[in-house]
């Protein structure tokens, strides 16, 4: 999957998550960014189907429906009552799982989070041991170097400041953001946060 399309989904995504109503085709172009480079309608259509089926895939419990008004369009949300992690109920196997993901995150940077989902399924009633053998030791770690003051400005709530890359056109312009979290997709570090020079939610790659 390109960069581009990877952006696109988290930004799709985002957009069916924070509304109640749900958004129809020509309105998803207009606000989710990278439909808006598509040429022709047909060919967003195609995008939009093709990104629609990608979701579905990953499992996304993407919605379909119309508004109370009528003669409304068929639109799209993803319900955060579907979406969001419901209890967890671990087996030994998988709780033993969820202690080696624990170890594997060999960057300080990232070790007072994994210890805080650690003690949240805890918290939960799930037994999760350390000491568990396990037969690999691998290691994640993170190399960004925007990676640490980023996940300490989502951690503080505090807005950031970088020049950013764009692929597409090929320019660099310098991105005001109030960052909500950073998220992995397919090997790949990404910012989710709130753009205050577009006045929108956007996705940054890191690297």
């Amino acid at each position: 999957m390109s960069v581009i399309r990877a952006e696109r989904l988290v930004n799709l995504v985002l957009c069916l998550l924070s509304t109640r109503q749900y958004l129809s085709a020509e309105r998803i172009r207009d606000i989710v960014p990278g439909y808006s480079d598509a040429p022709s309608n047909e060919a967003f259509y195609r995008m939009f189907e093709r990104d629609k089926a990608e979701l579905r895939d990953l499992g996304v419990p993407l919605e379909t429906g119309r508004g109370v008004l009528v003669d409304q369009v068929e639109g799209y949300r993803i319900a955060r009552r579907d979406y969001e992690l419901g209890d967890v109920d671990l087996a030994p196997d998988e709780a033993a799982a969820v202690a080696l993901a624990v170890r594997l995150w060999d960057s300080p940077d990232l070790t007072s989070a994994a210890e805080g989902a650690l003690l949240k399924l805890r918290a939960a009633g799930v037994h999760v041991d350390r000491a568990t053998p396990a037969v690999i030791e691998p290691r994640v770690r993170t190399s960004e170097p925007a990676f640490a003051p980023l996940l300490a400005a989502v951690q503080t709530r505090r807005a950031v400041m970088f020049d950013y890359r764009r692929p597409v056109p090929a320019e660099v312009r310098t991105r005001t953001v109030e960052p909500w979290g950073i998220v992995s997709w397919r090997g790949r570090w990404y910012l989710v946060g709130h753009d205050r020079d577009r006045a929108a939610v956007r996705c940054f790659r890191l690297s």
